[in-house]
């Protein structure tokens, strides 16, 4: 094989990809789909990606055919450099395709002398392996919890909603130093991404404690290929419980999913008593320096919190 940066020609193949791999592995293993809207839906990651990390996906190629065998995308900040989604074609399944993609990132993360982290399946062993192996050490684990929200909402009452309020780009300062205040990460321009809102995607809201400092935000996105809460840090249960209530209720009518962290029973109850249910474990894993978490962190997927 070959790797190669992608480019905008391959992003049609990329999304078949993603596709037809991520959906092979759960119909073998949970005899379920991901993915549904066909893979056309799959552009949103190349499209994303592309325009908060411009040629940050590696592809491996088999030679000579040139065909797609592998791709990974990945994520360089401020304070370290995020793992994405990483795909291998079904047909190339024991190939080290995964392996490959995977030293050409740590080399890459090794010479910005900067931590790599990820969110990964903790059902899928295969990948729980890789990970491992490589030098990656499960440090947080999230159940994904999926909830209906009727039509007309939640009408659950949490307490502190009256300080949760929709986000602005004035905002974005403090929400990037709560989260390296908790979690020890920046990013601030996926944050600035959220709120541009180009694609008409995302919503994201942010509570205040009573003094009018911030304590939390969430934010979430809405896509044929990913309807989901998150990234969102929290300083308490109680004010998660309220960013999540408003997130939820900003997508009537849809069944979001959630990454929860295992640690927090009242959080975790309380999705319970709203009607959520578990359909898979994560962990959160990092590769090099690691600040221990002083509050509560919700990754996603899109784009990858790390």
């Amino acid at each position: 094989m070959r790797l190669r940066s992608a480019n905008e020609s391959d992003s049609p193949n990329v999304a078949e990809l993603i596709y037809a791999s991520t959906n092979a592995w759960y119909q073998r293993n949970r005899n379920a789909t991901i993915f549904t809207a066909g893979p056309e839906s799959c552009r949103l990651f190349c499209d994303v990606y592309e325009d908060v990390d411009p040629g940050c996906c590696v592809i491996a190629e088999e030679e000579p055919t040139c065909r797609l065998m592998g791709s990974c995308f990945y994520h360089p900040r401020d304070t370290h450099v995020s793992l994405g989604i990483m795909t291998v074609h079904p047909d190339f399944f024991g190939r080290g395709v995964a392996s490959a993609l995977l030293r050409h990132i740590t080399d890459f993360a090794d010479g910005r002398n900067q931590p790599l982290r990820l969110v990964s399946s903790a059902m899928n062993l295969d990948s729980f392996s890789l990970y491992t192996r490589a030098g990656f050490v499960p440090r947080a684990a999230f159940q994904d919890v999926m909830i209906a929200v009727p039509k007309e909402g939640l009408k659950h009452a949490a307490r502190g909603t009256e300080r949760v309020r929709p986000a602005t780009a004035s905002d974005i300062p403090n929400m990037v130093a709560l989260e390296e205040q908790i979690s020890g990460i920046r990013r601030e321009k996926d944050y600035r991404y959220f709120l541009e809102n180009r694609l008409g995607i995302w919503h994201t809201s942010v509570l205040e404690d009573d003094r009018g400092a911030l304590a939390g935000f969430l934010c979430s996105v809405a896509h044929p290929a990913s309807t989901m809460l998150g990234p969102g840090v929290m300083r308490n249960d109680n004010d998660a419980i309220a960013l999540v209530l408003a997130e939820l209720n900003s997508r009537r009518g849809q069944s979001p999913l959630l990454l929860v962290p295992v640690d927090r029973p009242e959080l975790v109850r309380t999705l319970y008593s709203w009607g959520g249910r578990n359909c898979e474990i994560h962990f959160a894993q990092v590769r090099g320096n690691y600040q221990p978490l002083d509050g509560i962190v919700m990754p996603t997927f899109m784009p990858e919190t790390g």
